[in-house]
């Protein structure tokens, strides 16, 4: 028989519970847009109405006990995490490339009146108009000056792409010090986390914080997380500790033990050429010093070479743009190096020294305005400059004077422009060293068309991996966000059933009052 007072204990359990949905639904409310917070729901505990008694089998069934508050747990879908990651590292990835590649568009800014092709076309042009009047001081000076104009568009040019590969390279180092804080910043969370659940708590609010950290973490690099549950008495919705695997093809490095709560941090190795060589990934506490290369590899767990690194997100994607190498050699035992802006670089030097070689072997072969033959170098390559194309000058023989420009083809004709003509011919003319049939026009297009095919490559798998990345965000969105009509919505629903509580008291209150006070009283 249920007690006397067993309408009044249901009806402070059901206010109690639906206190409690109150107020975790205020609290979805209040973080509505709070980023990576997960929305939670109070789960609802029917207390049963079997109890043990001594009556024949046992037990005894009567009225129930009400309901209470059980767990309260985060909504969330582990499946959607994992699409997200995926898709949020690819597209990280190609919009790194396509940042770059927008970088480098603007530094060649082809075709325009400032670009390369442009500076080439006015320096032919004056050599069209010295070989017309090869005795006009005016058109010598003309061509003097152009020919400073295209050393300086060189030096403007390799200089830009060496100044933003530099700026890709300090990115990666940025990339490496966030990757390696997100890591710890994962780990500490996981001890806590540790710490709260062997209890039968359940910390969500850490959960969403360690969701937001591994989003971030996978914009770097392509990660796998798996939990381990905790010791103790753990509550059945526990997510466990995270450990943290970063993955690159068939290879596979353990960031983060969510078991032993050990790290590792990477470490990027550059060659003499601030070329990516390899990843180093070690233990921070292994290191007492400073973290340099030679403690690195000495307490190295794993180590990936940059050619074999195929980790889908930005750092990838920087360290394709920047240049690594990708693990061969050449004829000569060298590694061979890739990269898009190494790339270019080369492709710069390689044009300006088949132009050069061809334009000065020109030039010895014609005779100035004095019947001189003509000086074997009218541009002049540094030796010592780091780059052949930072190097380039004009000779300032030629500038000093300008009557040494050999524009005529025989000696004392002066009024000869043909070797002018040769000399505007070393733009559109075949060179051997670029390729068949390819001359320095055509090479410079063939260059500016791979740039634009590389950009809109990038441009556009960032635009369909962004598509993807926003469809599984909102697919995450439908299951974990707040959404304010649904919570409001709960809100009225919670109240209500709160006021039927309430109610239901009131009448119990009643009933006892009337049994209390208001039975015995006949005949008095």
């Amino acid at each position: 028989m249920s007690s006397t007072f067993h309408g009044l204990e249901m009806a402070k359990r059901a206010l109690s519970a639906q206190q409690s949905a109150m107020y975790t639904t205020s609290h979805n409310i209040s973080n509505a847009n709070t980023v990576g917070y997960t929305r939670q729901r109070v789960n609802f505990e029917a207390l049963s109405g079997i109890t043990s008694s001594r009556e024949p089998g046992g037990l005894n069934d009567r009225v129930g006990g009400g309901v209470q508050a059980g767990s309260i747990e985060r909504i969330r879908e582990q499946f959607l995490d994992v699409q997200y990651r995926k898709e949020n590292g690819k597209t990280m990835y190609y919009r790194q490339k396509a940042e770059a590649a927008k970088q480098m568009e603007a530094i060649l800014n082809e075709p325009s009146e400032v670009g390369l092709s442009h500076i080439f076309d006015q320096f032919w042009n004056a050599l069209q108009d010295l070989s017309v009047n090869p005795e006009d001081s005016g058109a010598r000076s003309v061509v003097a000056q152009r020919a400073e104009a295209l050393a300086d568009t060189f030096h403007y040019t390799s200089s830009s792409l060496e100044s933003v590969r530099e700026d890709l390279r300090n990115e990666m180092n940025v990339k490496q010090i966030e990757f390696n804080s997100l890591v710890d910043q994962i780990n500490q969370l996981n001890r806590q986390i540790g710490e709260i659940e062997p209890h039968g708590h359940v910390a969500n609010d850490l959960y969403d914080e360690r969701d937001r950290l591994l989003d971030q973490l996978s914009s770097i690099a392509d990660i796998q997380v798996k939990y381990e549950k905790s010791s103790g008495m753990p509550s059945p919705i526990a997510m466990g500790k995270a450990t943290v695997i970063l993955r690159s093809g068939d290879e596979t490095v353990t960031l983060v033990d969510g078991n032993n709560y050990e790290v590792n941090h990477m470490y990027t190795e550059l060659n003499d050429n601030n070329n990516v060589k390899a990843f180093h990934f070690y233990n921070p506490t292994s290191i007492t010093g400073d973290v340099t290369l030679a403690e690195v590899e000495a307490n190295a767990s794993e180590t990936i070479n940059a050619g074999d690194f195929l980790s889908t997100g930005q750092l990838k994607g920087l360290m394709e743009m920047q240049g690594f190498e990708t693990g061969a050699v050449d004829a000569d035992g060298n590694p061979v190096e890739k990269g898009v802006y190494i790339d270019m670089l080369a492709d710069v030097d390689k044009l300006m020294i088949a132009f050069v070689e061809k334009f000065n072997a020109t030039h010895a072969e014609g005779f100035d305005i004095d019947g001189n033959v003509g000086i074997e170098d009218f541009f002049v390559i540094d030796p010592d400059a780091s780059r052949p194309s930072l190097g380039l000058s004009v000779n300032q023989q030629i500038l000093n004077n300008k009557d040494l420009i050999a524009a005529s083809s025989a000696a004392n004709a002066s009024g000869d422009g043909l070797n002018a003509v040769k000399l505007a011919g070393s733009y559109t003319e075949h060179i051997a060293s670029l390729g068949n049939k390819t001359s320095v026009k055509s090479y410079f297009e063939g260059m500016i068309g791979e740039l634009g095919v590389i950009a809109q490559e990038a441009y556009r798998m960032e635009a369909n991996a962004g598509v993807l990345r926003q469809q599984v965000s909102n697919n995450r969105d439908s299951v974990s966000a707040v959404s304010l009509d649904e919570e409001m919505t709960n809100l009225i629903k919670f109240q209500h059933a709160y006021n039927a509580a309430a109610r239901t008291m009131t009448a119990v209150d009643e009933v006892l009052d009337r049994i209390i006070n208001g039975m015995g009283l006949v005949g008095r």
